[in-house]
């Protein structure tokens, strides 16, 4: 019981307050992420709602009672008006979908570089013991000392990722903070290019996330893992290339033709 109790029990206490530090800045920042997009969407409800050409796109209600005071005598009129509902719920739909793919997709890319972390802490953890016992042989001294850099860059991993993720979303709170106030003096804004800033930053956190293990690396040196940087940064390339062409269809040709259509 020497080894964990003794060796990763005091490595982990050494490394734990970072853990803890970054994970409470994360937390406070998404916490502000959420509140302020509430307040966004509620604004945007709220001007499409003021302004009777476009409440009947977003309230079940207003619909139903500008149908109804047009009355039989405006058949084309209201044929337009279930079009153009039609046509602005298929737009949402879309934008919505490619948006939780690419959350889904950054997830996954947080997932992963977790669930690495944790499998390497491990291995490492089974076979420290070896490590420490070769090093007591002539020509084997540095073994120890690079498993000790091994396992503290691969614990930096989950530190490095949560300030990586604390940016990201200080970022986007300032973006709804800006579009919070642009819809405060304007209501009618249109605030597409915002949206799409919020792909490009969702693409940028997918890339970003295989890069982690290269940063943690530049924290402290550790040898042997070369091979795997490179391949989870060839990984990182082809996720962003695709997540990349997701994001150009949202921010686009799909969003560009739906607005076409609801012109």
């Amino acid at each position: 019981m020497f080894f964990p109790s003794v060796v990763l029990g005091t490595i982990n206490s050494v490394m734990s307050p970072i853990v803890q530090g970054t994970a409470s800045m994360l937390e406070g920042q998404t916490l502000d992420m959420k509140k302020y997009r509430e307040e966004k969407d509620r604004l945007e409800y709220e001007a499409m709602m003021n302004d009777p050409s476009t409440a009947y796109l977003v309230d079940d209600a207003e619909f139903d009672r500008q149908i109804d005071e047009l009355g039989v005598t405006e058949i084309g009129t209201a044929a337009g008006m279930y079009i153009e509902r039609g046509m602005y719920k298929v737009k949402k739909a879309i934008q919505n979908f490619f948006r939780e793919l690419l959350e889904m997709l950054f997830q996954a890319a947080s997932l992963t570089i977790d669930t690495i972390r944790t499998f390497f802490l491990i291995v490492l953890a089974i076979l420290g013991p070896i490590s420490f016992a070769l090093s007591v042989w002539d020509g084997f001294q540095s073994t120890l000392t690079q498993w000790i850099c091994r396992y503290i860059q691969t614990y930096l991993w989950l530190p490095v990722a949560d300030l990586f993720s604390t940016i990201l979303a200080k970022i986007q709170v300032l973006m709804l903070q800006n579009d919070i106030s642009e819809l405060t003096n304007n209501p009618n804004i249109d605030l597409d290019g915002s949206n799409a800033a919020y792909t490009v930053f969702m693409i940028i956190g997918i890339i970003g996330y295989f890069t982690i293990p290269t940063v943690a690396g530049w924290i402290i040196q550790a040898g042997g893992a070369g091979n795997y940087n490179r391949a989870v940064n060839n990984t990182a390339m082809q996720v962003g290339s695709g997540a990349a062409s997701v994001g150009g269809a949202v921010a686009g040709n799909v969003a560009g033709r739906a607005g076409k259509l609801l012109k």
